[in-house]
């Protein structure tokens, strides 16, 4: 199996490092100061317990690649980055090869679906930031995270089972499941609150605002009959794959949120995030002002440029109402 990481930025320059540090074939797509950084010094990937620069191979598009049956292709973008990227995709010649969406999120794989008749989903459990170009920082030790992954809508496959070989014995632990989609509304219930954690600066109370995004989620979980996966009861062993850990001299400003902030990159996926909370309740006629809120928030710090940590738990009262 071949890899093609498509987005080397925060997590998909870990995942990059992780696999061809395991010895696997690995090509990535990258873009601007960040490909030519790869391309004169190679990527350095830095953790609490790990720090090496490794080779890799790295093109500007899908269309210079010459696309393998065995190729495995992991999506690393943001969600507002997927469409173009499929239809890049699409147009390199990509047909039957899995699709792995390695993105925060249940939109990319509908997306997906749309274009590709082979689609995976991963909850990446995995905190990174891309410090500089060439420069990617993963908070986690002993490992730098770990994966659930398996066949979109439900299932698991080979292809599923390759890609977890390919990671067995890597800085990143997988795991294979018949119902990854329920992993990944596990991980969204937490990603609800990525837009208060930049608007008030990482470790802030979020108070009353916090508990009603996930109880929003929840609600409109309960209207669709989705159930998310209990980590408590399925997975106490994860605790001690990954904690998170710090490394001198580097400040962890939060998720990728923050970090799109805090990059200017004029957008933010508080769409597919909050938004799909939002969507989720119109549908089924359950009310989410709060998620409503933040993502109309996202939106607008984008927008405007604003640094992360820039607000208080007041002004976000005042949002709210």
């Amino acid at each position: 199996m071949r890899v093609i990481i498509y987005g080397v930025g925060a997590v998909g320059g870990a995942v990059a490092a992780a696999l061809v540090e395991n010895g696997q074939e690995v090509i990535g797509i990258a873009r601007g100061a960040q490909l030519e950084a790869i391309r004169e010094n190679g990527l350095r990937v830095r953790s609490p317990v790990f720090d090496r620069v490794v080779a890799l191979e790295c093109v500007s598009d899908p269309g210079e690649i010459a696309f393998r049956e065995d190729d495995a292709i992991l999506l690393c973008m943001k969600t507002q980055d997927t469409a173009p990227a499929l239809e890049a995709l699409r147009a390199a010649g990509v047909d039957k090869q899995p699709i792995f969406c390695a993105q925060n999120g249940v939109e990319n794989e509908r997306i997906a679906l749309r274009v590709f008749p082979n689609v995976h989903g991963i909850t990446v459990m995995l905190p990174a930031l891309l410090l500089a170009p060439g420069d990617v920082v993963t908070w986690g030790e002993p490992q730098f995270g770990y994966f659930d992954i398996g066949r979109y809508p439900h299932g698991h496959d080979a292809d599923d089972v390759r890609l977890a070989e390919a990671f067995r014995g890597s800085k990143i632990t997988p795991f294979v499941l018949d119902d990854v989609m329920s992993s990944k509304y596990r991980k969204l219930l937490h990603n609800v609150g990525n837009i208060t954690q930049a608007a008030l600066g990482r470790g802030v109370d979020t108070g009353e605002i916090g508990a009603a995004l996930k109880d929003e989620a929840r609600a409109v979980y309960d209207a669709h009959g989705i159930k998310p996966r209990d980590g408590e009861k399925h997975e106490p062993e994860r605790k001690e794959l990954m904690r998170f850990g710090t490394i001198e001299g580097i400040e962890n400003i939060g998720g990728s949120t923050a970090q799109s902030l805090a990059r200017g990159a004029g957008s933010v996926e508080t769409d597919y995030l909050n938004g799909e909370i939002s969507l989720m309740g119109r549908l089924a006629s359950v009310p989410t002002p709060v998620n409503d809120a933040m993502t109309r928030l996202g939106a607008r710090l984008a927008r405007e440029g604003v640094a992360p940590g820039s607000m208080t738990l007041d002004d976000l009262r005042r949002l709210v109402g």
